[in-house]
């Protein structure tokens, strides 16, 4: 049985609902670990993140993903995330 095209296309939009709402998830801690950090100064953890990505980069090989896709994409995450976290602190300390 050969696989079309569209079938290819339908898992991937499949799997890319998964992912969103998985990265809404990631992306509601990033606001809990703004509100319990609540200082800036606190935000980048650089020992933290070097362990996200190795992390990350050995289960990724485990299930087949290539380090070359996993490592660029998490550090984006990353960054994104660490951008997210500030903004959230901004508003909670506007808040307050």
């Amino acid at each position: 049985m050969e696989i079309s095209m569209k079938e290819v296309r339908e898992e991937i939009d499949l799997i890319d609902r998964e992912l969103v709402l998985l990265l809404a998830r990631r992306q509601k801690c990033v606001e809990m670990a703004a509100a319990v950090k609540n200082d800036k100064d606190l935000i980048i953890d650089k020992e933290r993140i070097e362990e996200v990505i190795s992390k990350v980069t050995q289960f990724g090989d485990s299930c087949g993903l290539h380090k070359e896709i996993s490592e660029p994409l998490w550090r984006k995450l990353i960054d994104l995330s660490i951008e997210h976290e500030f903004k959230e602190l901004e508003n909670i300390q506007s808040f307050n």
